[in-house]
């Protein structure tokens, strides 16, 4: 039995019906655009349904438990509105501005931001830097009162949409490639440029872009901790970052179970449902049990992070597991579906293209699989059954 609270409960229903009346409807004409309209945000702001985590000063509900977060991820993906990067917004970019902040920062940055007046980003991967991000080639200069910014970021989601990007950038001058420096680039900063929206695979609605920094200077109050620990600051926020990928990716596969499983169901072949047959009940079968399970493992892997005892190795595994049975359950889909699961007017068509980038972002499954092993054959690990 999942654990939510009557409270949790209540909010799932609120945004299920903000869902069905502000956002799924829209979902067409976005994709079709290329981008979701600003309007999104300001909307889920008004009602309550942007970064609810907060104090009530800043305009949240001042309630961390990533549950309500988790329901958030889970309603927009079983409404198929997961292009919209609300998420990104809430709980991967949003916190920075919090944790690393000052009292001015967060006074300044958060009640737009909760409010969807303006949206965020996070600008961390580079065209020769993405998982490894001491391959990044961005640089901030000392220059007094403020920094110097220059070098240029790829794959940013929200990349168009965002008034606020939380910019990642070697310290000019440091002898470590880890130290590091996070800056809020504001919307009309001299200097910073957006590039195309990004043609993807999938994702038609969200906005991928280029951006680029050209001697744009971002003043000292902008700058988010201590210069030269950005690094670190960003690798404390992977256990979530990778639980947040796991939600999406597991709510997904259940969605694509659902989809494949009503079709199965009226589906005719050889004069029989295409249900009837025992290969579709076995790897049905199998789908419906390695999801169950998987889900288990997140509800408790949720439960380990409100308790901070989320571990980078938890995150990994999870981040692991979701993303490789979404895939499996989305090649089954549009088998299954034959024909039709090649046709863009099949909801698992767009499921299964849409979904092929969950393997890559956030860490790719060989990242994954890396960071295991590493623990794996190390002096410290230890069995679970010792």
């Amino acid at each position: 039995m999942r654990s939510f609270t009557e409270e949790q409960n209540m909010f799932r229903e609120a945004y299920r019906k903000f869902l069905e009346t502000e956002i799924t409807p829209n979902m067409p004409k976005w994709r079709e655009a290329g981008i979701v309209d600003r309007v999104a945000f300001s909307k889920a702001g008004s009602q309550g349904f942007l970064m609810v985590w907060p104090e009530e000063k800043y305009g949240g509900m001042g309630d961390d438990d990533f549950r309500y977060e988790q329901i958030v991820i889970e309603e927009t993906v079983r409404q198929q509105c997961g292009e919209w990067f609300n998420t990104l917004h809430s709980r991967l970019v949003g916190p920075y501005l919090y944790k690393y902040a000052n009292e001015e920062q967060r006074e300044r940055f958060l009640p737009p931001c909760v409010s969807g007046e303006k949206i965020l980003a996070v600008a961390m991967t580079e065209p020769d830097a993405g998982s490894d991000l001491s391959g990044m080639r961005s640089t901030a200069r000392d220059a007094g009162d403020h920094f110097v910014l220059n070098g240029s970021k790829t794959y940013i989601s929200n990349g168009i949409l965002a008034d606020l990007v939380v910019v990642a950038a070697k310290l000019e001058g440091a002898e470590s490639s880890h130290a590091m420096i996070l800056m809020v680039v504001e919307r009309g900063m001299e200097g910073f440029e957006r590039g195309r929206n990004l043609d993807k695979m999938g994702l038609k609605a969200q906005d991928t872009a280029e951006l680029f920094f050209n001697n744009v200077k971002v003043p000292k109050e902008n700058i988010l901790g201590e210069p030269g620990k950005g690094f670190f600051y960003l690798m404390e926020g992977l256990a979530e970052e990778r639980l947040i990928n796991a939600v999406g990716t597991i709510a997904n596969a259940r969605k694509a179970f659902d989809v494949t499983r009503e079709f199965v169901m009226q589906r005719k072949a050889f004069g029989k449902k295409v249900s009837d047959f025992q290969n579709t009940q076995f790897k049905m079968a199998e789908m419906d049990t390695e999801i169950e399970v998987a889900q288990v493992y997140l509800d408790y892997c949720v439960e380990m992070h409100n308790a901070g005892k989320l571990t980078a190795n938890m995150g990994a595994k999870l981040k692991l597991l979701g993303a490789e049975i979404e895939w499996k359950m989305m090649d089954l889909g549009v088998q299954l579906h034959g024909g039709a699961g090649y046709m863009q007017e099949y909801e698992i068509c767009r499921m299964f293209t849409d979904a092929r980038i969950s393997r890559i972002y956030a860490g790719t499954s060989e990242i994954m699989k890396l960071i295991l092993g590493r623990e794996i054959f190390s002096e410290d690990y230890k069995s679970i059954l010792s």
